[in-house]
């Protein structure tokens, strides 16, 4: 059972995050916090594997939260909910160590898939934030595009591609017609060779390489692998 800690200033939001996650049976809500502080002091009274952390609240906003509860206990699990998409947060909720980055009005389904990817080790972010993050981080490369790696095999290009798309593991593993095992094994043999730490900079990587258009849509790769 994966233990979730809901940190919002909005009782209602709290609730609805509390019904929404009783309901996908793996989950179990162990503490809702109404600020920054009480979800510090909650998170080491209740050790949750993973919260999901609302930005602006009184007292102690979620940044310094994250960044609280992390430095006490850094194998939790920090995804941030917020009803805000600027980049800004995005760059501090990630700096702070979130592993994912939700916008409220996403779909009920990401919040549920957010909180098991995390228990996973996978970063998360929701479609419309990561094309953000995607975005300036090409807008600060120097170099604008690079040669397809070519230390990567076709298969895990297509997977990388996938990457960069926003796709988890399972979604790439439907896609692809293969296990999930098989799509963690590609991603991790393909950021090792690339020598990358999360799944933002595969992205950027997917991007910069031409493995994915500028409508997040994988392209086939000049060595003609089926990407599209």
């Amino acid at each position: 059972m994966i233990r979730v800690l809901v940190a919002d200033d909005q009782a209602l939001v709290r609730a609805g995050v509390r019904m929404l996650l009783q309901v996908a049976g793996d989950m179990e809500v162990v503490a809702e916090a109404q600020d920054g502080a009480e979800a510090v002091r909650l998170a080491e009274l209740h050790l949750p594997d993973v919260i999901l952390m609302d930005l602006r609240m009184p007292r102690v906003d979620g940044l310094e939260a994250s960044r609280r509860v992390l430095a006490a206990r850094p194998a939790t699990k920090i995804v941030v909910l917020t009803t805000f998409a600027e980049d800004s947060d995005v760059y501090a909720a990630l700096r702070a160590g979130a592993v994912g980055f939700l916008v409220k009005d996403d779909e009920p389904e990401r919040m549920v898939d957010a909180v098991r990817r995390a228990v996973t080790g996978e970063q998360l972010l929701g479609p419309s934030v990561l094309r953000r993050v995607v975005a300036r981080f090409l807008a600060a490369e120097e170099e604008a595009t690079m040669p397809v790696p070519a230390v990567l095999t076709d298969r895990e290009l297509e997977v990388l591609a996938l990457v960069g798309t926003g796709l988890s593991n399972a979604e790439i593993a439907e896609e692809l017609h293969v296990g999930i095992t098989t799509v963690k094994s590609h991603v991790a043999a393909a950021m090792d060779k690339l020598g990358l730490r999360n799944r933002i900079q595969a992205a950027v990587v997917a991007h910069r390489s031409g493995l994915v258009d500028a409508a997040f849509r994988p392209v086939r790769h000049p060595r003609g692998g089926p990407l599209g």
